[in-house]
């Protein structure tokens, strides 16, 4: 009968290599998770998802397992380290969870907008205080814009699926500092009493609304498709894949049709109001999203040898 080989784990601080905890008999198939909590009972104040633990303090080792933090779920016996292993500690901050981030930068442009379309006294001329566009593109924007914030406010609490996983305070200062500045420079030029409406009139204005309710129709599938996908469970990993909505049928061209339709509501809402804050925010969003379709397009080519060699990360053919 074999015996249970326990491990020592010693967790340093990564600055000072000063020693701040010392486990002793940790069982084997512990998960990094597990380590946390009892570091935590150490330190009520670094909660788990506040700390992050390495290999290597300096985040440069030859190996990236030891390179980067732990993941949670990773098992201590499956780590490159022998029966005393070496954890250098980060404190990542105080953290929220992912429902609040998403609630607090959405909430936000929705409630900031309407001031600026309802006009509230200050921030025009008082002359103009409580009173209303002659132009019906500037409430259709309004309905379009509210629409896309509810939408997501929705698939936040009732469609997205998260994990424990949080994000330090300081970067949520940060996104709700872009989003409701953006917001608010968009929102006091398309509700502005001097605005006029864009070069061809109700054509440019309808077939633009026409792109923006597809692509907000596509967003949503999309989103729909790959919560079912994660609601499937988590042992059998697979990458989403076109269903029978035509919507989902982007899945056969890009990696992240989701950011692909953002992208498009975003470009049929400047074409609609033709803003320049609207075209900016688009273009910055584009930007962004392009940044994170590579990263998941990566991802997917590294775990599926299957992974489809037409799709690309964001733009179909080109991107």
């Amino acid at each position: 009968m074999s015996r249970t080989i326990f491990f020592e784990v010693e967790i340093l601080d990564s600055r000072t290599k000063q020693q701040l905890c010392f486990l002793d008999k940790v069982e084997p198939h512990s998960t990094i998770g597990d380590i946390k909590c009892l570091f935590h009972k150490s330190y009520p104040k670094w909660y788990p998802s506040r700390q992050a633990l390495k290999l290597d303090p300096s985040g440069l080792h030859v190996l990236l397992s030891e390179g980067k933090a732990l993941r949670d779920d990773d098992i201590l016996q499956s780590l490159p380290v022998g029966t005393t292993a070496t954890m250098y500690f980060r404190d990542l901050g105080p953290q929220l969870g992912w429902t609040m981030v998403f609630l607090a930068e959405y909430m936000g442009p929705l409630l900031i907008y309407l001031l600026f379309y309802f006009r509230v006294p200050y921030i025009y001329t008082h002359k103009y205080a409580f009173t209303a566009s002659p132009y019906p593109v500037v409430s259709m924007a309004c309905a379009c814009h509210s629409f896309h914030y509810i939408k997501r406010l929705i698939e936040t609490i009732f469609v997205h699926r998260f994990s424990h996983g949080t994000m330090p305070l300081r970067t949520i200062v940060r996104n709700c500092a872009y989003y409701w500045g953006f917001a608010a420079w968009l929102a006091y030029y398309i509700n502005h009493p001097l605005y006029t409406p864009p070069s061809y009139g109700e054509i440019q204005v309808n077939y633009s609304l026409l792109v923006f309710i597809l692509c907000e129709a596509g967003n949503f599938s999309i989103h729909l498709t790959l919560n079912n996908l994660r609601g499937e469970g988590h042992k059998t990993r697979k990458f989403p894949s076109p269903t029978k909505n035509p919507f989902t049928w982007l899945f056969f061209f890009v990696s992240c049709p989701n950011y692909t339709y953002e992208v498009g509501a975003w470009v049929s809402f400047s074409i609609m109001t033709q803003c320049v804050p609207v075209a900016l925010f688009a273009f910055l969003g584009f930007i962004q999203m392009t940044i994170w379709a590579k990263g998941k397009h990566r991802t997917y080519n590294r775990e599926f040898k299957d992974y489809p060699n037409l799709r690309m990360p964001i733009l179909p053919f080109i991107l």
